[in-house]
């Protein structure tokens, strides 16, 4: 009918849309700006974090995970739906004077990670049937093989860069692993 408009015909009109078949794009550009204007959510610009939201769905990653100033933001897509997660974690305000840290806390900076050099597949040991490289507790040496990297069909043993003892495995075997991924704790000897 020519005298009548589809719904939604009246707010494209108002933003100076072309008339189109699917919903004009200026409509939600208008809005989108309209409301992103609205301040900060634990110290992030809302506008970003819709835009970080709109990539994660867009791009179909399952987390995405940002960092600054001591902020960090945690986009999560969740299993069989379009929306996504939203956690964001703000720096805590610190006591007025700092307690002493915790004896789990002085261990842990004093161990050192070993970290994978790539993106591929993480193995214990050479072989399936083979005893595994390092278990916990075994000491290592500079340059020892600790495990390996199955990356493209190519199996690259990864080196300890420190000399000491194996104190956490935080891989599972067979499971693949991220550039940069911490794979073993060492405390230095």
């Amino acid at each position: 009918m020519p005298g009548r408009r589809r719904k939604g015909a009246k707010a494209a009109a108002r933003a100076g849309a072309v008339k189109s078949a699917r919903p004009p794009r200026a409509v939600k550009s208008a809005r989108s700006k309209a409301d992103n204007s609205t301040g900060t959510l634990g110290g992030f610009a809302v506008a970003e974090l819709r835009r970080l939201i709109r990539l994660v769905q867009r791009t179909g990653i399952g987390e995405l995970e940002v960092t600054a100033d001591g902020r960090t933001v945690r986009i999560a897509a969740t299993a069989g739906s379009a929306n996504a997660a939203v956690h964001v974690t703000a720096p805590a305000a610190g006591p007025a004077h700092a307690a002493a840290p915790a004896p789990a806390a002085v261990a842990a900076e004093s161990q050192t990670p070993i970290v994978s050099p790539m993106v591929g597949t993480f193995y214990r040991a050479p072989a399936p049937d083979a005893d595994p490289y390092v278990e916990v507790g075994d000491v290592v040496e500079v340059g020892q093989t600790v495990c390996i990297i199955e990356a493209m069909k190519l199996m690259n043993e990864i080196e300890s860069e420190t000399k000491g003892r194996i104190v956490r495995i935080l891989v599972e075997n067979a499971q693949p692993v991220e550039f940069g991924q911490k794979l073993f704790l060492i405390e230095p000897l």
